[in-house]
């Protein structure tokens, strides 16, 4: 069963189920109520002739008008013995109900009499002050149209009833129709999809954008959206791995070829071969590296870090890399200290300064620096290179991404990974990177991470931090 058929059998059948206790409701109350309009008739009849009667000698004696009763009430007078004392209906001279004789008070049945229901009530006759019970008054009414104002009513029940719950089932099919309409595109388009492998496709929002519809079709769009993006980026990140894989794929393959026609092993070869090989091992390692901090599986140390430190170990190995073809410099340098895995902090930072190195012009300058700000420490890399246009700083951290795609690689570039491996371990760390840039006045990077307060200090604030400031050429 469809969801419209359930909703629209669930709102009929609700409908139903209350008018079906409504009418129940109405049906006795409305035959209560015409009942006791009857009795009521019946009662005061009833105290009528009970002032007028008398006992003497003769018996029980009523005026000759007392018994002279509605058209609809029928009345018999009954002494102690049984004995039909008066009537007003000739025909019959058997009691209405001969069982309810014998009580002492006033009782109400119902009885049949040729095939007519009719309300009986037998009213006992005392006497005062004696008190003395000396006959029975029975007087009886016909139900007949109490009876028919039932059937009457139960018909129109029954009728408007059913009527009414297939009018709510049409409004309740058509107004599921209406609600679930949107449904059917999102199933509709969600097959399109499938079929046609395109992501670009969007639903339209058909109302309000707040309705509980219009939130899911937003919902399924940013759904879909993310999905083209991330196929997009997996479709660009596979063809930038095929393109850094074919690349030292073909130097080695050249340099096999050279090997076979010379007949015999050339050193330049060979040291060719193996720094290609490195230089795969070291992609498919980075690529390793960046699928696992992307899916949040990157296993980290959690030890407290010496930023300072390690910073320290940073610069001296920047100089190595440097090769003096830019001045390495050591700015600020807080002594500040975070919980985190040392090893992978240390590689943001060498990635950082592999960065700055590798689009630094010789006689240039890097910088590093740590600064505490807060709860925050701010590990710094600036350099003086030709900087980066504001349209490429949304890309900068993403994967294989060059701002200058043209520009030979240096013995210091890489495939395009250091900064995104580095903006994923800083998210690992619960940190963030920024970079800020202007073109032709270099760039730098701000690495930040939560700050490892000192526990000794009341309240645990961190101590006030040492500076020193070191400058190599």
């Amino acid at each position: 069963m469809s969801l419209r058929a359930r909703l629209t059998f669930w709102y009929a059948g609700v409908l139903a189920v209350v008018l079906l206790f409504y009418g129940a409701a109405v049906y006795f109350v409305l035959s209560y109520s015409l009942t006791r309009q009857v009795e009521d008739n019946l009662a005061r009849a009833a105290e009528t002739i009970r002032q007028t009667f008398r006992r003497d000698v003769r018996g029980i004696t009523f005026p000759p008008v007392a018994l002279d009763l509605n058209a609809n009430v029928y009345a018999q007078v009954w002494d102690a013995e049984g004995t039909l004392v008066a009537r007003n209906m000739p025909m019959l001279d058997v009691p209405f109900d001969g069982s309810a004789l014998a009580s002492e008070s006033s009782v109400y049945s119902s009885v049949t009499i040729d095939d007519v229901p009719v309300r009986v009530l037998t009213y006992p006759l005392v006497t005062v002050p004696e008190s003395e019970l000396v006959g029975h008054l029975q007087l009886a009414a016909s139900l007949q149209t109490v009876q028919e104002a039932r059937r009457l009513v139960l018909l129109l029940l029954i009728g408007g009833g059913l009527l009414a719950v297939a009018m709510a089932a049409a409004v309740g099919w058509t107004t599921a129709g209406t609600a679930l309409h949107p449904l059917d595109q999102v199933t509709a388009t969600a097959l399109q999809i499938t079929r046609a492998d395109d992501l670009s496709r969007r639903i339209p929002v058909p109302g309000p954008p707040t309705d509980e519809v219009g939130r899911l079709i937003e919902a399924f769009n940013e759904t879909l959206e993310r999905l083209e993006g991330l196929f997009i980026t997996q479709r660009r990140f596979l063809a930038d791995v095929s393109h850094e894989l074919r690349t030292p794929l073909t130097a080695i393959r050249g340099n096999i070829d050279l090997i076979q026609r010379l007949g015999r092993l050339d050193p330049e070869s060979l040291e060719a071969i193996t720094s290609e090989v490195d230089r795969m091992t070291r992609l498919v390692r980075d690529v390793l590296l960046l699928a696992q901090a992307e899916s949040g599986k990157l296993p980290l140390a959690k030890n407290v870090v010496e930023l300072d430190t390690l910073l320290l170990e940073v610069f001296k190995e920047a100089k190595l890399l440097s090769q003096d073809r830019a001045e390495i410099r050591l700015g600020a340098e807080d002594q500040v200290r975070v919980l985190g895995d040392r090893d992978r902090l240390k590689q943001v930072a060498l990635n950082l300064v592999a960065n700055a190195l590798e689009h630094t012009p010789a006689g240039g300058q890097v910088t590093l620096g740590l600064a505490c700000v807060g709860d925050w420490a701010r590990l710094t890399v600036s350099d003086t290179g030709p900087g980066i246009p504001q349209e490429e700083l949304p890309h900068i951290f993403e994967r294989f991404y060059r701002i200058d795609r043209s520009r030979r690689r240096s013995a210091l570039g890489g495939a395009g990974l250091g900064l995104s491996i580095a903006y994923w371990i800083t998210r690992s760390h619960q940190g963030r990177i920024e970079v800020a840039s202007e073109p032709g006045q270099g760039a730098t990077f701000s690495v930040w991470l939560p700050r490892l307060t000192d526990p000794s200090q009341k309240g645990g604030a961190a101590a006030k931090p040492a500076q020193v400031e070191r400058t190599v050429n």
